[in-house]
């Protein structure tokens, strides 16, 4: 009886413990932004607002965003924010994204 009594309370500290841990991670991958999503819509649309051709950047933009959760600021260059847009490429080898 008392080994059974000891082996729930173990078992029930163990849960708790887990899920503290589970929590912890939880808030310091949000704290990162791994959790969140951005919005790419609006992202894009400041990203490539001096485009020449619009449609294009908004295209390729758009896929980048969604594939990296990130968009570099500005409407060119900063690629070093956001190391998953930068190291996109077409079949060609150039950027795929603006």
């Amino acid at each position: 009886m008392a080994i059974s009594k000891a082996l729930i309370a173990s078992l029930l500290i163990s849960l708790i413990v887990l899920q503290l841990v589970q929590a912890d991670v939880e808030n310091s991958n949000k704290k990162k932004g791994y959790g969140s999503k951005i919005d790419c819509g609006s992202a894009c649309v400041a990203r490539c607002r001096l485009s020449s051709r619009p449609n294009l950047c908004h295209r390729a933009c758009g896929t980048c965003c969604a594939r990296c959760n990130c968009v570099p600021p500005g409407t060119y260059g900063n690629y070093d924010k956001c190391e998953c847009y930068a190291t996109l490429t077409t079949h060609g080898g150039r950027r795929k994204c603006p």
